[in-house]
């Protein structure tokens, strides 16, 4: 967008009322229409100051974007102010690349940095400023009651975090299949996300359960239906934006859990569309295929050929490292993990028992990032991500798929219902080290695909 600063110099008696030139026809790209003049400024971009030209600092807003929670703050979140009305979200899915520009338009905007905070400069002054906080399918719209002009409006926790529920904004569709050897539906819950957004599959939430071989049942709506005929079918998975596996202790061909080669295909299909996948530990089936019961008939296509894999299921050694060379996000993550007290010493995640696996070899550092290693030697890959259709050259991938083999909040009580059935109870919303580290990864997957991988 161009800059309405470079053209229009405001007296402070306008009290920040911008009149930039009037020219109609066509723009040639240098912000003047083609005819040697300012174009004209449009809706609130009227209302940004030409603070430096009185002297004074420009008008900003400032904050810093929390989890749902309200107390873990996340990094990489867009914060902007729109130029207008951003329309509503559509629950089809589909390919969101980072080329496309803000819903709306921006007049300002910014990224919240490795400690959660923004700055936004040079926005408009007034009554009823509009303010757009948004990753991917997550947005909080709010109105700033006033901005004055040349100073900073600086905001609360309370209006900076994203959405605990649909009337406070919008939250990405998710599917959660439940295992008895790890919970990811007890994470949502410590993110802060209510918990009547949180209900089996014919339920009014965002956040719908599955069941692969976890917990059956929730307070909030009875019976948790099967995962196998939800993730053998593509049209069932296209109805989410986001699928997170929780881990089974097994790659479960053979019971309950069944994986066949229609699933794997639909997953893959899913991802290609646009699909966000999230894979805990034995759900690396979906990615390497069979190899704990050495069917190697039985796997995705293309994937299979990412990583390599081991059934032994060893031990990862503690603590685990952050890749900061492998990953372009990898420093600010590392940064990150030092802020919120994830890692009492950069680059290092202290896991907690239990929750540290190692089936995942080597991963192709053409085709993927490796996000976390171990510390051995050789090292070995805990975490790697990879955007889809992997096959296709980058600029033309819509999806991402995130395995991880450390567990996240580790085995829950498949006897009790949700949210009773979460390691310490529906009580217990401490973040443990792994855990932070995944709630990275869960707000990091729900944002636009760009880059090589």
């Amino acid at each position: 967008m161009r800059s309405i600063l470079a053209s229009c110099v405001i007296p402070l008696s306008l009290l920040g009322l911008i009149a930039c030139g009037s020219n109609k026809g066509g723009d040639d790209g240098d912000g003047d229409s083609g005819t040697g003049k300012p174009d004209a400024c449009v809706g609130l971009e009227c209302q940004v100051v030409n603070c430096a030209a009185m002297g004074q600092p420009a008008t900003s807003i400032s904050g810093t974007v929390f989890a749902p929670n309200g107390t873990l703050p996340l990094y990489g979140i867009t914060v902007y102010v729109p130029l207008s009305d951003p329309p509503p979200f559509s629950d089809t899915l589909a390919c969101d690349r980072c080329e496309t520009s803000l819903p709306g338009g921006a007049v300002a905007q910014a990224t919240s940095g490795e400690d959660g905070t923004f700055r936004l400069e040079n926005v408009p002054v007034g009554a009823n400023i509009p303010l757009v906080i948004t990753s991917g399918k997550w947005r909080r719209k709010i109105t700033i009651p006033n901005v004055a002009q040349c100073v900073d409006a600086p905001l609360g926790a309370q209006d900076t975090r994203l959405p605990k529920n649909k009337a406070e904004g919008d939250i990405p569709k998710i599917a959660v299949t439940t295992g008895d050897a790890d919970s990811l539906e007890c994470l949502v819950r410590k993110l802060g996300i209510d918990d009547a957004e949180i209900t089996n599959g014919t339920g009014t939430g965002r956040i719908h359960l599955y069941r692969g071989d976890g917990v059956s049942t929730i307070t909030n709506g009875g019976a948790i239906s099967s995962a196998v005929p939800f993730w053998d079918d593509v049209n069932n998975l296209k109805n989410y934006d986001i699928v997170f596996l929780s881990c089974e202790g097994s790659q479960q061909n053979n019971n309950s859990s069944l994986k066949t080669q229609g699933a794997l295909d639909a997953m893959k299909a899913y991802a290609d569309a646009g699909g966000r996948v999230f894979a805990s530990h034995w759900h690396n089936i979906w990615v390497g295929g069979n190899f704990q019961n050495n069917n190697a008939n039985l796997a995705p296509a293309v994937w299979k050929d990412i990583a390599t894999w081991t059934s032994s299921d060893g031990n990862p050694g503690n603590p685990i490292i952050i890749d900061e060379v492998a990953n372009p996000k990898g420093m600010s993550f590392a940064t990150w993990m030092l802020n919120v007290m994830g890692s009492t010493v950069r680059g290092e995640i202290q896991l907690q028992t239990n929750t540290g696996r190692a089936t995942s070899v080597t991963v192709d550092a053409t085709k993927a990032e490796q996000w976390v290693r171990t510390r051995g030697t050789p090292p070995t890959p805990q975490m790697f991500q990879f955007t889809t259709p992997n096959e296709v050259v980058a600029d033309q991938r819509c999806g991402k798929v995130v395995f991880s083999d450390m567990h996240v909040t580790g085995t829950s009580n498949v006897g009790m219902p949700y949210p009773a059935s979460c390691p310490g109870g529906a009580t217990n919303v401490t973040l443990t080290p792994q855990e932070k580290a995944l709630a990275f990864m869960f707000f990091d997957i729900a944002s636009c695909v760009g880059g090589i991988f």
